[in-house]
């Protein structure tokens, strides 16, 4: 037996022995707040969901018959074009042996019972009472320019300050001036600049390094910025320092450092057939007698020359040099090779020296 109201869902297990049926299970919840909008065929038919879904354990394989006080869930079932939601919620059902059958909610007591329960209320008491007003704590924070503006404007000095930083300070206060309700300085580069209290130095540091106009400089970079849009604190260049330090940003694209940048080779600027590669392939299986490759590639264009040897002598390498390389495409500027006997020797120096070719090893 099911049931629904505007806010719970009611549900009783029952098996019927002889003509009395006998409860196994009292179930209810209530609705969420989108559940609370469902239209009353979508809160009936959810709690049938909510009944098959709480007692799956004991109705799975067994004939299962649900009475509601809704009739129009009968021809539900039925109703190809229904909402996506109780298309959903029907494909659920299809594992049960399932039959609905109307019930008067005069005679579904117990399943409207618990829909309608009444939920206990746990009030909180109002505390109408207040103490006395009155300013429990104040925090201020004093700007690092008080001193100046008490010395400029009242020709106060601090209490039980030191006669050396009462010195300074009277040194100080001839570089600045006050102009309510800003302090202001007078820099070496003849520039009146805006002295910035600690609350608002964070803001400027953000826009001179992060906005657009901040292009993420460095700390040098980022404090000349500030002093040049009028602004001046003591610690500009160590606030600045700190700033671009903790930039996750500059940290994950900043500059590679020496230490752990790669090593830079000058890149070697050649025409076609001005550099070639050499190197022998092999041993293979052999064929007709042959067992290695000697290969030539052209560093520009990548030609390659290939010659199939029955050795990896010095005599080959300089036999295919001056009638593969020589005779058909010149002489070049550099020969590039490994570091093998083959190649490192002295017919083939000699035939290089002759003709004015470098000759570089590489390793291997």
């Amino acid at each position: 037996m099911c049931d629904a109201s505007n806010y719970a869902l009611g549900a009783v297990l029952a098996q019927r022995m002889g003509k009395a049926p006998h409860v196994i299970y009292y179930a209810s919840r209530t609705l969420d707040a989108a559940q609370a909008n469902y239209t009353t065929t979508e809160k009936e038919l959810l709690a049938i969901v909510f009944a098959l879904d709480k007692f799956r354990s004991y109705l799975l394989g067994s004939k299962v018959i649900v009475f509601s006080d809704h009739a129009a869930l009968k021809f539900l079932l039925k109703k190809p074009d229904a909402k996506p939601r109780l298309l959903r919620w029907m494909l659920l059902l299809q594992e049960f042996d399932l039959e609905i059958r109307d019930k008067s909610g005069a005679e579904n007591l117990v399943a409207d019972h618990l829909s309608r329960i009444e939920q206990p209320l746990d009030p909180i008491p109002i505390h109408d009472t207040f103490p006395d007003e009155q300013l429990l704590k104040v925090q201020t924070i004093i700007p690092w320019f008080a001193d100046l503006v008490n010395f400029l404007v009242a020709n106060v000095l601090p209490k039980k300050a030191s006669k050396s930083y009462i010195a300074k300070l009277k040194s100080d206060a001839k570089y600045f001036v006050w102009d309510d309700p800003y302090l202001w300085k007078y820099g070496s580069d003849q520039i009146i600049r805006r002295c910035i209290p600690d609350h608002e130095i964070h803001s400027i540091l953000s826009f001179c390094h992060n906005h657009a106009c901040g292009g993420h400089f460095g700390p040098q970079r980022t404090a000349r910025k500030i002093l040049e849009s009028g602004f001046y604190w003591p610690t500009i260049f160590h606030d600045a320092y700190q700033f671009c330090k903790t930039c996750e940003q500059c940290q994950r694209t900043g500059n590679i450092t020496r230490r752990n940048e790669m090593p830079q080779q000058p890149m070697l600027f050649c025409e076609i057939f001005d550099v070639w590669g050499i190197d022998f392939m092999g041993p293979f299986p052999t064929s007709f007698g042959f067992v290695y490759i000697l290969l030539a590639v052209d560093y520009v264009s990548k030609w390659v020359e290939a010659k199939a040897t029955r050795t990896d002598d010095s005599k080959v390498v300089v036999d295919f040099v001056r009638s593969n390389i020589f005779c058909r495409f010149g002489i070049p500027r550099a020969i590039i090779s490994d570091q093998g006997t083959h190649f490192c020797n002295r017919n083939l120096e000699s035939l290089l020296r002759k003709y004015g070719v470098v000759h570089k090893t590489a390793t291997a």
